[in-house]
């Protein structure tokens, strides 16, 4: 199966990936309908069932609540069959998302993500934004932290998942990939994955759907049309629609 390599990672996902921000949380939610919280037993199946198809991607996040604790718990036995990446930044608890771009924050981040996702070395680390972009890249420590985190080899790759194509932009000088929204509806990040494709820099898209609200076959369609595009991250809980998804992907980049 035709996968597309992240940048200069030396990882290749699948085109599509599962965004683990539904097995874990439905408060806050930015999505047009809720749903019901899976219990333990079905997320469980629903991760396994996410390799089983053909995903080899899996994007999570602490600020997604139960989703990195029920990734390791899952899929622990599975590891070398996935990529995974979380992020650092936010955090969700009791219903709130706190932010911290701290050194001490990222670290105690790390150290916590390691544990839950049972790893020792994270595959893939993101910047989680508040949506102040270009503020966090210049003025946290949020950068340099992860670059060392990067060359100590806790973290094999390191990136920015932000808000504005400033933001995407700035990242671009330190970053081995970015994630960002683009859709048919939302076309302002395309210089940006124009610009990260030039430096072998990988991109992943979030938001490839609008959050539900555009056709899934052109949605996908349009998104993986575009070269500089490495994997598509759509969330969901239905097994049955992602493998629908997964093979329209395959059917737009080839076998």
């Amino acid at each position: 199966m035709v996968r597309r390599e992240l940048g200069t990672t030396g990882f290749a996902l699948t085109p599509v990936g599962f965004g683990a921000f539904k097995i874990g949380r439905n408060q806050g939610i930015k999505y047009a309908t809720g749903y019901d919280l899976p219990d333990e037993t079905l997320s469980h199946r629903i991760l396994n069932a996410m390799l089983d198809i053909g995903i080899n991607y899996i994007d999570t996040a602490p600020a997604y609540d139960l989703s990195e604790q029920r990734i390791g718990d899952a899929l622990a036995e599975r590891r070398s069959e996935f990529v995974l990446s979380t992020k650092v930044g936010e955090r969700f608890e009791r219903g709130i998302s706190t932010y911290d771009f701290s050194e001490s924050g990222v670290l105690d981040s790390i150290g916590r993500s390691r544990e839950r996702l049972r790893v020792d070395v994270l595959d893939l680390v993101f910047v989680h934004s508040d949506g102040n972009d270009v503020h966090i890249l210049r003025e946290t420590e949020v950068v340099p932290t992860l670059r060392f985190l990067r060359d100590e080899g806790v973290v094999r790759a390191i990136g920015f998942s932000g808000k504005t194509v400033d933001g995407a932009r700035e990242a671009l000088a330190w970053a081995d990939a970015i994630m960002v929204e683009y859709h048919l509806d939302d076309l302002s990040h395309e210089p940006v994955i124009e610009e990260a494709a030039a430096r072998d820099i990988g991109v992943v898209v979030k938001k490839g759907l609008a959050s539900g609200r555009l056709p899934p076959h052109e949605a996908i369609e349009f998104v993986l049309s575009n070269p500089g595009v490495t994997s598509l991250v759509i969330g969901g809980l239905n097994v049955d629609h992602m493998r629908t998804n997964l093979e329209q992907a395959w059917r737009v980049i080839g076998r």
